[in-house]
């Protein structure tokens, strides 16, 4: 299968840039792992599910309904169910390598001309106590559930950690006819408060869900955490406390809530694994691109989460100036990115840096996490044996992997690697993986088979 470009993820970043690259006559093919189009942001119900409102768990449908409606009146190749786990580099450009199907064992190949990658981002799991209950989901797989199952996780839930993600699913799930018990946010109000000026263009999204959150008498506990899950077979319940200016527990502010799931979430990281493989420059844990998204390696672009969390609105801007980039390097082809998309990226990147610095994760988290917790749960590590290994002299999230397998299971470090960096007194680092996803070896031994044979 042959293309000139290939946009590898189809979520708001990929969309808009198969739309804008298409419209100025490029030959597109749009990769993604799931069954439709619409990311994590516009998830779409698997075949079978219906609702009587299908933009309810949805935050501005009618801009997904454009983005679906465009993306049907176009040439773009949709290619869905197809699990990228590499692009290598040729002589005549890129092959894109994908897994096809829910078994993940048929490989596919894409050749293609130039590669722009809009993979995303994936949330941030911070343990504590009680963590690995039944019961206890990330933030974006309760709203994941409600988008994509038309379900909900139970029937009491508490949502809690950090971040704007928070406030969608407190009210998502309330709509849905969960019982709330509480949002509970590390961040103080004054933090936010200290970023106004920047976060001018997010004020109504954040007055609206502050709306829903009044509406439906959902109770906020800003500067609180929960320090521990209770349950035996399943969660039944919660212990929240307040936090001082420092980050730290509050001693004698614990308070227990009953309930069968806790919602959590600590915000997002960029998914940088196959931009990595391909060797492009990182700036901290985001890909580097230049003004009109192009990477520093020649026929690579990228946008969206993997440069910077920033949000769909984000997404959709870099998404947009990235397809006009890249079609105007394959065909020269005019005219340039609409002037809107280029405002609305400076203004919402300014943004973004403000969400960041006020919803960063308490900072000393770490200590609230006991030696039996199970950090590494694919390879049931405690963090007890991280802490061991660090007081052997272990800095860093590899050398801790070495002496505690924490970070070799089928994750492959991606949910545990932030608490390993936590634990071990040593930033979150770029893992370097070889392969974006696990990979049979039977697809393996495939590839290029003559290669090594007299």
């Amino acid at each position: 299968m042959r293309t000139d470009l290939a946009v590898i993820g189809a979520g708001p970043a990929g969309l808009a840039a198969a739309l804008a690259a298409a419209a100025r006559g490029v030959r597109v093919t749009l990769v993604d792992a799931a069954t439709q189009p619409g990311g994590q942001f516009y998830r779409q119900p698997a075949a079978g599910p219906a609702a009587a409102r299908p933009e309810a768990p949805h935050h501005r449908w009618r801009t997904w309904e454009r983005l679906r409606d465009g993306l049907a009146a176009s040439a773009v190749r949709v290619l869905t169910e197809h699990h990228v786990w590499c692009v290598e580099r040729t002589p005549e450009g890129f092959t894109v390598h994908a897994l096809l199907g829910p078994e993940q064992e048929q490989p596919v190949e894409v050749h293609v001309r130039a590669v722009l990658l809009a993979t995303g981002g994936y949330e941030q799991v911070l343990p504590f106590p009680g963590w690995t209950l039944p019961g206890v989901v990330t933030a974006g797989g309760a709203q994941a559930m409600l988008k994509g199952g038309l379900v909900v996780p139970g029937r009491r839930a508490v949502v809690a950690g950090t971040g704007p993600l928070l406030l969608p699913v407190a009210t998502g799930l309330a709509a849905a006819g969960v019982e709330v018990a509480a949002l509970v946010e590390s961040a103080g109000p004054g933090r936010l408060a200290r970023h106004a000026p920047a976060l001018a263009a997010k004020l109504p999204e954040g007055a609206g869900h502050a709306a829903g959150l009044l509406r439906r008498r959902i109770p906020v506990r800003t500067r609180h955490t929960v320090v521990r899950a209770h349950g035996d077979d399943r969660l039944t319940g919660v212990t929240v406390a307040a936090l001082d200016a420092g980050g730290r527990v509050r001693p004698g502010t614990e308070r227990h809530l009953p309930c069968d799931t806790l919602a959590v979430g600590h915000g997002m990281l960029p998914h940088t694994d196959l931009a990595e493989s391909l060797g492009c420059r990182l700036e901290g844990l985001t890909v580097a691109v230049d003004t009109g998204q192009r990477t520093d390696v020649p026929g690579v672009w990228a946008a969206g989460e993997a440069t910077g969390i920033g949000g769909a609105a984000l997404a959709l801007a870099e998404g947009h100036i990235a397809g006009c980039s890249a079609a105007a390097h394959l065909y020269g082809t005019a005219p340039g990115p609409a002037p809107a998309a280029l405002k609305a990226r400076t203004k919402l990147k300014r943004s973004a840096a403000a969400l960041d610095s006020a919803y960063a994760p308490p900072a000393h988290w770490p200590e609230q996490i006991t030696d039996d917790t199970v950090v590494c749960r694919c390879e049931e590590v405690t963090a007890g044996a991280v802490r061991e290994a660090r007081d052997l002299g272990a800095r860093d999230e590899r050398t801790v992997k070495l002496l505690t397998r924490a970070g070799m299971g089928w994750c492959q470090g991606r949910m545990c690697g932030p608490a390993i960096a936590g634990l071990a007194g040593c930033a979150p680092a770029p893992a370097k993986r070889p392969f974006a996803r696990p990979v049979p070896l039977g697809v393996l031994a495939r590839q290029h088979p003559q290669e090594g044979l007299s």
